[in-house]
Parts: C-alpha cells; structure tokens; sequence
C-alpha cells in the first residue's frame, strides 16, 4: 500500500500519481535522453533540499464541524415559575446560571448523577454528597471539606458561603431544585420551556451539547477497515487553519445515507466517524464544513524530495537531478530513485536512490515563473 503507479502524460508541464498532478517540465524533459548538464526548453529551475522526515499517505474526507455530546437539562424538583433562559448558544460552566426560577438563579454543578433529594445535615451519606462537595472545593468555597459521601458540618458552612456568594439564600441546605447538575459544560442549542411558564420536577427545560469541537464525518464502508481509533488526521478548517486531531469513535454500524440530489436513488452506507481536535482555537462555526486528510499509512524518518522534483524516464522508472556548487546549472547529476509514499498534503514523496543522501538539494520548477 502506498507504492502508487505514475502515469505520465503527453502534455509538457504534467505528471499525475493517481488523480494528483505531480510534475512539471519534467513529464517531456525525461524522455528527451538530453545529458544531465543541457539545459531543457525555458523553464526556469530552483532548488529543494533533501529531508528526513515522516511521509504519510493520506486519504482525504468531508466532515462537519460539531460539538461533543448530547444533553438535556431537566429541572431536579421545586415548585416556580421560569423567570430567565441563557441564549441559545451560551456556554454555561460550573457555578453559572443555567436558568431561573422565582428570580433565583439555579446554577450548573457538574455531575453524572442529577440530584433526586435536598442535601442538609442529617441526611444519610451517599455520591450525590461527593458531587456536591467536589462542586464546593472547585468553586472555592471548600475550605476543611473533605470530598467524600458525608454532609458534614464543614460542608453545611461551605454550603452557606456559596449561596451567599451566588445570591441565594443563605440556609446551609440545598432544597431539591436550587442547583442542576450534568457531566460537564452545556452549549444551548434549544429551549424546552417558555419563560414564565411553570417549574416542576421533571419539567425539560432546555438541551445542547458540551463545549468540545469535534468533528463528524462518514467514511466509504472500503476505507473504513483502514483506519482505527487514535489515528492521526489533519483537519482543513473553515478559516483555513490545518489543526491536527485524532479519531475517537467509529462506528460499528454502518449508515444508509440518501443522496437528497438524486431521487429515487439507492441509499449509500456510510460509516460514522468522530474526531478531536488538539486545538480547535475559538469560534462559534457549527456544521461548517470541513476537509479531514486520514493518515493511512506512515514512515518515519525517511528520505524525502518534493513531488515537484520527481524526473519521470521510459518504462516507468523516475529520477531526480541532484546540483551541487551553489547553483541549480552547476555540477549537475541524475539519480535513479525509486518512490515510496506520496504525501500529497505535504507535497513530498518518500525516494531511495544510490547516493542519495540528506542536505542535497534536487532541482524542482521555479514557482516564481
């Protein structure tokens, strides 16, 4: 895998591996048997130095700019009417208002468990106690809190300095409804409810995602045993930032996805995808469109040239025209190299030659001609 065949045309200025053009002057200037030192046509020429690097096949993707997660805020109990909703698309963190009840904020404490009983002194040990705790030492409010099943006493004063803090009322216990909990940071997406509308126990009051980007994609079902979790991708995005990833989640089931521009065509499967982002930077894009390059193949440390620098010769053989003496007309010498990869988003390709070695520099096409 990765050993591509190079067709080379009849067209002076292209050489093509696979559907990508590799050449330049060099699809006719190989077959013309000319002496490495006589100049070919006009074409202007540079230099390239050869690298060692890691040369990765890639195969390039759609994908759709997301947000991890799916979640829904449901009011934990109390009795009220919903006096104020975030934006739809706010970012709401831990100890900020995911909405109001009767003027009073209810804040978002994270958490797996949504809480189903007040918390006091007295109350009978348990994870929902933890969760709250942990909640109480992040915000700063924790001071002589140990974090474990148990209201304790230094728990009910670090209970009453945040609600004073967040302007509740001071009590020391936590009634059913003053505070939601989920996993972790919710991006509104949708209200559920309507401001002014009545708060019970189990009302929807809201849904969204977290506020990790990621990325969806679906693949060809014949690419998908290519790949597996944790391989490395690089993702284009809108802004035309290439931020490196990794896949987290493929999919088991493949998906019969209808091509909405052909009616009446057969659905096609695809299979589901799920990347993150090492560093997505900011931004409020979502479903903006993206191009995800899937590392297939990889060598390490290996001798590369630009594919601009590939020299295509009768029966399919290639070279590259090494110059030494500080100029591209000066001590110039052809190579016989046999390719390897081609990483066409590097623009590089993976060669073995006699004598070929690192810090040579090969000839490539001026670009500024």
């Amino acid at each position: 895998m990765g050993r591509r065949q190079v067709t080379v045309l009849g067209v002076a200025g292209v050489v093509v591996v696979g559907a990508a053009a590799v050449g330049g002057r060099w699809a006719l200037a190989g077959n013309t048997g000319s002496p490495a030192g006589t100049p070919t046509a006009s074409i202007a020429t540079s230099t390239a130095q050869v690298v060692r690097a890691d040369v990765a096949d890639r195969q390039l993707v759609g994908g759709t700019l997301s947000h991890a997660g799916s979640y829904n805020l449901i009011a934990p109990g109390g009795q009220g009417t919903l006096t104020r909703l975030p934006a739809a698309g706010t970012v709401v963190r831990r100890g900020q208002t995911a909405y109001e009840v009767n003027g009073d904020p209810v804040p978002l404490f994270y958490g797996a468990r949504p809480p189903w009983r007040p918390f006091a002194l007295g109350m009978t040990n348990g994870p929902d106690v933890r969760e709250l705790e942990r909640n109480l030492v992040a915000l700063g409010y924790g001071s002589g809190v140990t974090v474990d099943r148990h209201f304790s006493a230094a728990t009910y004063w670090a209970v009453r300095r945040w609600q004073h803090a967040a302007g509740l009322p001071v009590t020391g216990t936590v009634p059913l409804g003053q505070v939601a909990f989920l996993p972790g940071p919710l991006r509104i997406a949708t209200h559920d409810a309507k401001v002014g509308s009545a708060v019970h126990g189990g009302a929807p009051i809201e849904h969204g995602t977290s506020s990790t980007r990621t990325v969806e994609a679906q693949l060809d079902p014949a690419l998908a045993p290519t790949v597996k979790k944790k391989d490395k991708v690089l993702v284009t995005m809108p802004d035309g930032r290439d931020v490196k990833g990794k896949i987290t989640n493929i999919s088991a089931v493949a998906v019969n996805q209808t091509n909405n521009d052909e009616p009446g065509a057969p659905a096609t499967p695809l299979v589901p995808i799920t990347i993150s982002l090492d560093h997505p930077g900011g931004g409020g894009l979502d479903q903006a469109q993206v191009q995800i390059a899937i590392t297939s193949e990889l060598h390490r440390h290996v001798l590369a040239v630009p594919i601009l620098a590939l020299l295509a010769r009768p029966g399919g053989t290639y070279e590259v025209v090494v110059t030494e003496g500080g100029s591209a007309g000066a001590n110039r010498r052809r190579v016989p190299v046999q390719p390897g990869l081609f990483d066409e988003t590097a623009g590089v390709v993976e060669v073995e030659g006699p004598g070929l070695a690192e810090g040579q520099r090969v000839e490539v096409p001026d670009d500024r001609t």
